[in-house]
């Protein structure tokens, strides 16, 4: 079992990884993935390489993607766990 630490700069890396794989994939350069979002080709070159971007950049590149459905359904997943979950306090307070 890997105990190491999950840092929010990796998982941003890893998020720019993902686009830019996607984007290639889809032979779109990032002027044409920025044109197409109304972003600027500094925005994509930012995400890309994991610097700071907002959850509305993350939801439009997601749309493009075609994968917003399932980012949904992750965050629906999550939420019916929560619900599910049973407080570690007594009564539920801290």
């Amino acid at each position: 079992m890997d105990f190491t630490p999950i840092r929010i700069h990796d998982i941003k890396k890893e998020v720019g990884l993902w686009v830019k794989k996607m984007r290639t994939n889809r032979k779109v350069t990032q002027i044409e993935l920025a044109d197409r979002l109304n972003l600027s080709r500094l925005t994509i070159q930012n995400i890309e390489h994991g610097n700071n971007f907002t959850i509305d950049t993350l939801l439009l590149i997601l749309q493009y993607f075609d994968e917003l459905a399932s980012f949904r359904e992750f965050i629906q997943d999550k939420l019916e766990d929560a619900v599910d979950q049973k407080s570690f306090y007594p009564n539920g307070k801290k």
